[in-house]
């Protein structure tokens, strides 16, 4: 018998950590994220940004399924191993078919069904795991009909038809999609389960990382076969400085006591923690930081000279508000992640945000270095702030004293 159930399902225990297979599977999302940042770089514009917006939350909408899937059952033992990698080939032609998602490329297969069905594949992969996962569990499997019958029904169709309409109709389309899937599993209930607590937050953690990963990609991608040189060099270390302090923001404190009252809470409290703080309140933080790789992609690119641009050029436009507005989104986003799990509100960041959004005009008077610079020195400054005024609090939470 343990060995037939071994060949079944795993439940995931309280103790659980993340395990090597769903860090494989996410090195297929660190491909996709580098997609979407090519993908809005080539086309600057707000409805290119409204695009990998759309991309982006698909891309979320899927790989969010498999962590709390893997919250549940072991995703290395059994027959869920298997799933994960037939999800993680469905998940790496989503990445392929970024380029195409709304423009269909000459010859070849149509690019915005490929991406649809490959999304969808992902989507039915996961609810058929659910579904054998809850197969003893009647309160669970009584969540994933719920869920089921509105998300990948009314969700999958829309999708559907969006894939083979104009690019008018299909963003919109799309965009319903979401929009109606995210809504949907809001209301559709909180009988889902959540084993462990700190796999779950460690999950997350983890996707962040990948994120600011991404964005230090987006450093070299932007400087890729320019002679190296101080703009080059200074350029560079602003960016890893602005990734550092945006993984600073995350861990230092905010991480550790949203996991904290996570683990504490009980029953539909856990599961509202679990689903609007990290399911929720994580997307705009990956948009955000997304956001800030294409500008810092960007700036280093003007600042190797390359295309002709110089030193001296300015950063406009969508690369500028994808910048400043990306860190903007990722600390307020950081705010209500850690306002609905502990009820207090970080005004720190809050006003650190508005000053990043009322920068921007001034910024599009400075060289793309000097912008940069500035994006820098407002992180730096509230990172400072931050642990100074609260050093005796932020030392008790890092190191267990108020227990």
């Amino acid at each position: 018998m343990p060995g037939a159930q071994r060949k079944r399902v795993m439940t995931v225990d309280e103790s659980s950590s993340v395990t090597q297979l769903e860090l494989f599977f996410d090195l297929v999302i660190v491909f996709a994220f580098t997609m979407v940042t090519d993908f809005a770089a080539h086309d600057p514009t707000a409805i290119g940004l409204l695009r990998a917006v759309v991309i982006i939350a698909m891309l979320w909408w899927m790989w969010i399924g498999y962590s709390w899937l893997a919250n549940v059952v072991k995703a290395d033992e059994g027959i869920t191993r298997v799933v994960m990698f037939v999800a993680m080939g469905a998940a790496f032609m989503i990445a392929l078919t970024i380029p195409e998602a709304f423009h269909d490329l000459p010859g070849g297969w149509y690019g915005p069904l490929v991406f649809v069905i490959a999304y969808l594949t992902a989507r039915l992969l996961h609810l058929s795991m659910f579904w054998l996962a809850s197969a003893q569990d009647p309160q669970l499997r009584g969540q994933v009909v719920r869920w089921a019958a509105g998300s990948l029904t009314v969700g999958g169709v829309l999708l559907l038809a969006g894939a083979v309409t104009d690019s008018n109709w299909q963003i919109a389309l799309w965009f319903a999609a979401l929009v109606w899937d995210m809504g949907w599993t809001f209301f559709s209930g909180n009988d889902w389960r959540l084993n462990s607590a700190k796999h779950f937050a460690e999950r997350y953690g983890l996707i962040i990382i990948i994120a600011l990963g991404e964005s230090i990609v987006s450093i070299g991608v932007g400087v890729a076969g320019l002679p190296i040189s101080w703009p080059i060099a200074v350029g560079s270390m602003l960016g890893l400085a602005i990734s550092g302090l945006l993984w600073w923001a995350y861990f230092d404190i905010a991480a550790i006591v949203v996991e904290h009252e996570m683990a504490h809470a009980k029953g539909e409290r856990r599961i509202q923690i679990a689903r609007n703080c990290y399911t929720y309140w994580h997307f705009p933080m990956i948009v955000g930081i997304i956001g800030v790789s294409l500008g810092m992609k960007k700036v280093l690119n003007y600042v190797g000279g390359a295309d002709g641009h110089s030193l001296r050029d300015e950063l406009h436009g969508i690369p500028l508000f994808a910048l400043m507005g990306g860190v903007a989104i990722y600390l307020i986003a950081l705010v209500g992640f850690k306002h609905y799990a502990t009820r207090t509100v970080s005004t720190q960041r809050v006003a650190a945000a508005v000053v990043l959004v009322a920068l921007i005009p001034l910024a599009t008077n400075l060289p793309a270095l000097a912008a940069l610079g500035l994006v820098c020195a407002v992180c730096a400054v509230l990172i400072a702030w931050e642990t100074l005024m609260h050093a005796q609090p932020r030392d008790e939470i890092r190191h267990g004293q108020s227990a």
